[in-house]
């Protein structure tokens, strides 16, 4: 994949964040089910959001093992933003400096997809 353009990156860098956010949410709808009584139902769109994120790991422009190296990246940081915006728990100075170091090396990862196969 050509990052030489910074439109390029930033499709993929929203790709990796849709990504995380429809696991993230496939994941919360069953936990609300099962550790905050919710209704069975909540398992339906659960199906469907991690559906939906399989479906968008096959649109990441390299090969699936770097895809999933780079995507940890985005997904600690998306997970730690949902903690804070859904759970409504404050970020320490160190939850944001592991978010960087994630994001950080979801960079370098990405960074090196043109270079080889």
């Amino acid at each position: 994949m050509d990052f030489s353009t910074a439109a390029s990156f930033v499709r993929t860098l929203g790709l990796f964040f849709a990504t995380a956010i429809a696991e993230i949410v496939g994941c919360f709808l069953p936990y609300l089910w099962l550790r905050k009584q919710g209704s069975a139902w909540l398992l339906l769109p659960a199906v469907a959001s991690l559906v939906l994120f399989v479906w968008l790991l096959t649109l990441h422009p390299a090969a699936s093992g770097r895809i999933y190296a780079a995507y940890g990246g985005v997904y600690v940081a998306t997970a730690l933003v949902w903690l804070r915006i859904v759970d409504g728990v404050r970020l320490s100075a160190l939850d944001w400096l592991g978010a960087g170091v994630a994001m950080l090396g979801m960079l370098i990862i990405v960074a090196g997809w043109g270079s080889r196969n």
